[in-house]
């Protein structure tokens, strides 16, 4: 979903910032929380309707699996050993892209709706790391899961389901899931910040520094 808005409520577009995408996994949680690994998912930076997505690697996060442009819902490789001197207007002409809900890797795009939706129970507000949150559960049998939503009125271009988003009139931050049967707690976090990380910091400079020599 990129800035895609149904709501009736005002929305204001986040313009340039930064999203990671992290998750924690405990093992045999109802025993105890040592059993824990954790995984830094995708780090996505936009600029504008254009994103920038850095897979940091599972075993070393400083380094980089894999980088992916992202416009208009369409997904584009970048392969270059040296991805700052890459001209991404060059690279939409050349390449044909993926639709982002093909990409299998790193942050994934869907449509698809929350398992089991009309049968959430809304739950009291409460505080994380200093921010108010609005939740929701859905229990059934084989899982537990719990929704922390941050009301604003600010978008960023991506989000996990954006139809509970709408009708809460907020940031879907935060999913936390206990599977009963196999005893794995699983929490799924999105992290804004206001700045790039440095390689696209260097993609989005060099681009524009490009489009500005042809004017």
């Amino acid at each position: 979903f990129l800035f895609v808005s149904t709501s009736c409520h005002k929305e204001i577009k986040s313009e340039k910032g930064g999203i990671d995408v992290v998750s924690n996994v405990y093992f045999d949680v109802s025993k105890n929380l040592d059993k824990i690994q954790s995984f830094h998912l995708s780090s996505l930076n936009y600029s504008g309707d254009s994103i920038i997505e850095r897979i940091p690697d599972a075993d070393a996060p400083e380094i980089t699996q894999q980088i992916y442009f992202i416009k208009d819902s369409l997904c584009y490789t970048i392969e270059d050993e040296n991805p700052g001197k890459i001209i991404l207007s060059d690279i939409i002409k050349k390449q044909k892209p993926l639709s982002v809900e093909e990409k299998k890797v790193g942050t994934l795009f869907s449509q698809e709706k929350i398992p089991n939706y009309r049968n959430r129970k809304n739950l009291s507000d409460t505080v994380l790391f200093k921010k108010k949150y609005k939740r929701f559960e859905i229990n059934s049998p084989w899982m537990y899961t719990r929704f922390y939503i941050y009301p604003t009125d600010t978008i960023l271009p991506y989000s996990i389901y954006k139809h509970a988003e709408n009708d809460y009139h907020g940031r879907l931050e935060r999913i936390d899931s206990y599977n009963k049967k196999t005893d794995i707690f699983v929490t799924l976090q999105l992290i804004s910040r206001k700045n790039w990380d440095s390689e696209a910091k260097e993609i989005f400079e060099f681009n524009h520094f490009i489009k500005n020599r042809k004017k």
